[in-house]
């Protein structure tokens, strides 16, 4: 399996390249040059505990790997999570079940795919003998679990921006509080858009990168979305077979990461009738499919802080398949997109997308709702996903994180407190950040300073 830009001005790449590379040479994201048919296996693995599942789903497009090597890997990457299962399938209601993805150890869906991003970086430094250094944006998970799936490993510093102010206390705690000589998170004064634009800017910078051995962890790496997309497939094969006949999930995004995966899983050939894109109030995928207009805004800062984005990188691959795969047209679209900040579709075919948005007040309003009629407690940007639920379906909605990650809301919500082992023993530990201003120049001079030298 070989690996293709969006914007087709790069040769192709293997699995271990393009994960090393992050964001493609030519400013462009990785894709798979095709996407292999998995529905003739979908019974052969109806049974496969999660590491196994995903080893055989990543082993289809990780083709330059040693196969005991994929599979030690894989193994390694899910042995920390709380819960047996990995991706537990709750059944709340006759057709509503709730996808639990916060039993890693950030508590967050991010660790699905950065436990394994850590692993196969190891292997990368054990492989070449050069170290690496790990830049990303974050809007509160992906930069914890980023750190979590990399924390004191030999060889590797990892470079985490985030918006000062705009997460919520115990995300800022979980990057901050790790005591790790690798670690650096950067709270910059911006928004995440700011923080993810100078990552990608960064990373474009051919010389600066090679130098420092430069990658991605953010969901613009392949290896975010593919690890992304084994959860689908498992959440389908633990649902009953008559509940499998109308299968809507339903996921809260920002980035449009998470849902891709499932996208790519449904061209694979898992049959899943549609997705349904939950936001917040900054509503810019909502628009997206519901108007065809892309367009940003300013970012309003919410009680969901990790679907505070208005610049969803992965609108870019999403783009690609909706141009027919058609790299010179992506190329037209991107210039004038990141000039203009606009880009409206003449013919839009949502396909299988529709989308929901969710503002502060009723987050807590479906906050209250779902805890009364179920008894069960979900974190802000899972509620989200809530609103609006299609009774002809069988929902799938994904729990992106533990709700004892966002107290102040559960505890206006639900007028109780709910907590976690892990996040309680932070609240006593100092922090260590970095403030920078949003500025490329201020960035580029901190890396260079405390990076590790090829």
């Amino acid at each position: 399996m070989q690996f293709i830009s969006t914007r087709g001005r790069v040769a192709p790449h293997s699995f271990s390249e393009a994960v090393a590379a992050g964001l493609a040479p030519d400013g462009g994201l990785f894709i798979p040059e095709s996407l292999p048919d998995i529905s003739a296996v979908l019974k052969d693995w109806e049974d496969l505990p999660y590491p196994e599942l995903c080893f055989k789903f990543l082993r289809l497009f990780a083709s330059d790997f040693d196969v005991e090597k994929l599979r030690t890997i894989v193994e390694a990457s899910y042995k920390n999570f709380e819960h047996p299962a990995i991706a537990p399938l709750k059944e709340l209601d006759k057709q509503l079940y709730v996808l639990e993805l916060f039993h890693g150890p950030t508590l967050a869906f991010k660790d699905f795919a950065l436990q394994l991003l850590g692993n196969l970086y190891d292997e990368q430094i054990r492989r070449t003998d050069r170290p690496i250094n790990v830049l990303g944006a974050t809007s509160g998970d992906t930069g914890s679990a980023a750190i979590h799936g990399l924390l004191g490993r030999e060889g590797v510093h990892i470079f985490v921006l985030y918006p000062e102010g705009r997460i919520s206390t115990l995300q800022e705690r979980q990057m901050t509080c790790t005591g790790a000589s690798n670690v650096f998170p950067i709270a910059i004064e911006g928004t995440f858009d700011d923080a993810q634009r100078m990552v990608k800017d960064l990373l474009a910078e051919t010389e600066f990168k090679q130098r420092y051995g430069l990658s991605a962890v953010n969901s613009i790496n392949i290896a975010r979305i593919l690890a992304q997309s084994v959860y689908y497939v498992y959440a389908w094969l633990q649902l009953p077979k008559a509940a499998r006949k109308a299968v809507e999930f339903v996921v809260p995004t920002g980035n449009f990461g998470n849902v891709l995966a499932g996208w790519w899983t449904q061209r694979m050939g898992l049959p899943v009738r549609s997705f349904k894109i939950a936001t917040n109030q900054n509503d810019v995928l909502y628009r997206l499919f519901t108007t065809g207009s892309y367009q940003v805004r300013s970012v309003t800062p919410s009680c969901a802080p990790s679907m505070d984005i208005q610049k969803a990188s992965n609108f870019e691959r999403f783009l690609y398949y909706a141009k027919d795969c058609r790299s010179a047209k992506v190329r037209k679209i991107m210039r004038r997109f990141n000039r203009k900040g606009y880009y409206k579709f003449r013919h839009f075919d949502a396909d299988t997308f529709n989308a929901s948005s969710a503002n502060d007040s009723e987050i807590g309003s479906i906050i209250r709702s779902v805890n009364k009629e179920f008894q069960y407690t979900v974190d802000p940007h899972t509620a989200c996903g809530f609103k609006d639920l299609n009774p002809d379906m069988t929902s799938v909605v994904l729990a992106t994180a533990h709700p004892a990650k966002f107290p102040d809301v559960i505890a206006e919500a639900l007028d109780g407190e709910i907590t976690h082992p892990r996040l309680e023993a932070l609240k006593t530990v100092p922090m260590q950040r970095y403030c920078l201003s949003a500025d490329l120049t201020t960035l580029r001079d901190f890396i260079a300073t405390n990076a590790k030298e090829k």
